[in-house]
């Protein structure tokens, strides 16, 4: 491991990740649910995709956003758990200055950008129950398009300054990340600088962009409801209310963990060990790419029935 002296060129630094402190003889045991999941979520995913672009029954606006979805839980899950599972196998810890701020651009990118498709998904959502008649007229392939070209550049921009932040910074002795990859304030507490702008441009960042998101879907949710029961019929009401169950089920399985960790970082101080904050950390970016693809399998017909199809199909040709 390469010797700090008292201000270190950001070209020679690496660092060395530690996996989850406190549970270092457990990583092995730990890495197979992980890996299990990572496997899950590539699989699940890549077929979630390769339905939707397949059937045409499914080229529909609400389907076009879940296949955003899908591709970013398939780079989430691409860009943190191969290296937390060699972390786990072999100890490999080590990462370049470069590399861990790439893997925190990355992150944070992605993280941003499946926010803006889940409130695109809201969206959607109240469009085809509040104005059923002027659906197809608003969600049009172009708009659809429009909408995941400003998710992904909207992500661009609020991210992109990250990099400007943590190079600024000089980091003149800590070398060691207490986690399973690498994150904005997780590399900002190794400078040896004020870090006071860091903290900063992260709270305004989690306000106007995750938390204006959760506001935005919140105030969906709540005209749809109010739409809803305005409908005469129960039949009818619960129908419009299923079409909104897969969505709900995944919002919540992205947004809770995050909030709490945002939380609990900032206003649990010691009372929650740091083993249980970085395990959580480390199921975050598993456990929902995972999911996803298996709520909107089980509760869509349509893509149930096209896996149906397939599976027929295979048994037929075996």
């Amino acid at each position: 491991m390469i010797m700090f002296s008292n201000q270190t060129d950001i070209r020679d630094i690496w660092y060395t990740m530690t996996g989850i402190p406190g549970l270092e003889e457990a990583h092995k045991w730990i890495s197979i649910p992980i890996c299990s999941l990572y496997l899950v979520a590539i699989l699940g995913n890549t077929l979630l995709l390769f339905l939707i672009f397949t059937e045409r029954s499914l080229h529909e606006p609400m389907y076009f956003f879940l296949s955003m979805l899908a591709l970013a839980d398939i780079f989430l899950s691409i860009v943190t758990t191969p290296k937390m599972l060699a972390i786990f196998w072999f100890r490999a810890g080590d990462i370049s200055f470069g590399s861990c701020v790439s893997q925190m651009f990355f992150l944070h990118f992605i993280f941003v950008a499946e926010s803006a498709i889940l409130l695109a998904m809201a969206f959607d959502r109240y469009v085809a129950i509040c104005h059923p008649l002027r659906y197809t007229t608003i969600l049009t392939p172009s708009a659809i398009g429009k909408m995941g070209v400003a998710s992904v550049t909207r992500s661009f921009f609020i991210c992109f300054p990250l990099v400007f932040l943590v190079y600024r910074l000089h980091y003149c002795g800590k070398n060691i990340i207490r986690h399973s990859y690498c994150e904005h304030m997780g590399i900002a507490r190794l400078a040896c600088d004020s870090i006071k702008v860091n903290i900063y441009y992260g709270v305004i960042v989690a306000l106007f962009s995750t938390c204006l998101d959760v506001v935005l879907i919140i105030i969906s949710y709540a005209l749809i409801l109010c739409t809803v029961f305005k409908i005469p019929s129960q039949d009818a009401r619960l129908k419009a209310l299923g079409t909104c169950g897969s969505h709900v089920c995944v919002i919540i399985l992205f947004y809770a963990p995050a909030f709490f960790s945002f939380f609990a970082h900032r206003f649990g101080g010691h009372s929650i060990p740091l083993h249980v904050h970085i395990l959580l950390a480390n199921l975050y970016v598993v456990v929902p790419p995972t999911l996803n693809p298996i709520i909107y399998g089980v509760k869509t017909k349509q893509i149930q029935e096209r896996i149906i199809q397939i599976f027929s199909l295979n048994k037929i040709l075996c």
